[in-house]
Parts: structure tokens; C-alpha cells; sequence
């Protein structure tokens, strides 16, 4: 049975999905992830999007962790009627509405995301026979939604290959647990060409003092 690590409702057993079309993060993979997101301090005060939700144990971790607000989507009619049991205890436990859960497809979601919605922290964690192409498509409808200095997780099978990352996003580090693998990945820095820099440089005000 998976619990609650940590946090305001540490401790707390989660409802998990019957049946076998679901992998659920393992508590081992998922103590290890969050030991290295409090590292890189992006838990706290985040906007949380939790994609291939499951059981939505990614995301209501995060809540219990002090995430401002946190989505989970998914699609299965079993496990988001389990993601709104998960939603609905840490809810209960915080005061207030922190997760909310949409039943939906993921590329619906980000399809129908306002132009200006930003998230600092994503999970995903496909499904094993989503082909890699259908994920790059994801990662392509999720790239402008990503705040400044936002980290994403994609949680796949160890023998996957790296998912192909669209414009936009780049991959800074990676880990295995056993037979799973962690992506992580981060908005990419713009380069600006070096005739423009030069030029803004030019156009900047000389010190009089």
C-alpha cells in the first residue's frame, strides 16, 4: 500500500487503482525523487502538474509538501475516481482545495490550457506502450506552459530509450531505480546571437559617474 511520505498529511495511506493498467511509482523510486526535487527547491509554493496521473500519488505527495496548487489528469475512469479519493483526503488534511483532479486525455488538457497557464514542476508517467513519438508530442504541447526555472520528470521503463525533447525543454540529469528510469529536464535558455548581444550591449547607457 503506498502512503504519504512526508508533509502535512505524512504518513497517510493513498487509495490505489485495481487491477494491473496502472504502474504506480514504487515508495523506494518515489522517496528518491523527492529527496532530489527538495535538493533542487522547486516542491514548495509549486504549481504542480501531474500527467498519466494513476493513482495521483506523484502530485498528492507534492500538496502534502506545501505545492500551491496541484492538477492531476487522467483519463481512466477507475483511476481518476481514485485520484479524487487521494485529492479529496489531503484536501481535507490541508483546509483548503490544493489538488484538483480533470478526467481528460493528456493532449486534450494541454490543447484546452489558457495561453498563459504555467506550471514549475510536471510529472509524467506514460503509460509503457505510449510510443515515443506520442510522448515527444506531449512534451511539445507541454514546452510553453513551463514557468521559468520549471523542472519536469518523466518516469519511464529502464530500457526506454531517452525521450526525444522538443524545442524549448533540454534534459539536465537522469536516474535509474531498479527498472525504472528518471528524465529530468528544464526550459533551455534562449541563446541570443552574437551580433544581437553586441548590438544591445552598444545601445546600453555609459556610466557618468
Amino acid at each position: 500500500m503506498s502512503r504519504i511520505i512526508t508533509g502535512v498529511a505524512g504518513g497517510m495511506a493513498l487509495a490505489s487503482v485495481p487491477g494491473s493498467l496502472t504502474r504506480p511509482t514504487t515508495d523506494r523510486v518515489k522517496e528518491a525523487l523527492f529527496s532530489r526535487l527538495d535538493a533542487f527547491e522547486v516542491v514548495a509554493d509549486a504549481r504542480v502538474l501531474d500527467l498519466y496521473a494513476g493513482s495521483g500519488s506523484l502530485g498528492v505527495e507534492s500538496a502534502s509538501r506545501g505545492a500551491q496548487s496541484v492538477d492531476l489528469v487522467e483519463f481512466a475512469a477507475k483511476a481518476s475516481e481514485v485520484c479524487q479519493r487521494n485529492a479529496d483526503l489531503l484536501n481535507t488534511v490541508a483546509g483548503r482545495k490544493v489538488v484538483s483532479v480533470h478526467r481528460s486525455k493528456v493532449e486534450s488538457f494541454l490543447d484546452r490550457a489558457a495561453d498563459d497557464a504555467r506550471w514549475d514542476l510536471v510529472f509524467l508517467d506514460p503509460p509503457y506502450p505510449l510510443e515515443e513519438a506520442a510522448l515527444a508530442q506531449v512534451l511539445a504541447k507541454l514546452a510553453p506552459h513551463l514557468a521559468e526555472g520549471a523542472v519536469v520528470v518523466v518516469e519511464r521503463s529502464a530500457r526506454t530509450p531517452e525521450p526525444v525533447w522538443p524545442e524549448g525543454l533540454e534534459r539536465f540529469a537522469e536516474r535509474k531505480y531498479g527498472e525504472t528510469r528518471l528524465w529530468f529536464a528544464e526550459p533551455g535558455v534562449e541563446e541570443v546571437p552574437e551580433a544581437d548581444l553586441a548590438e544591445a550591449l552598444d545601445e546600453q547607457p555609459e556610466d557618468e559617474s
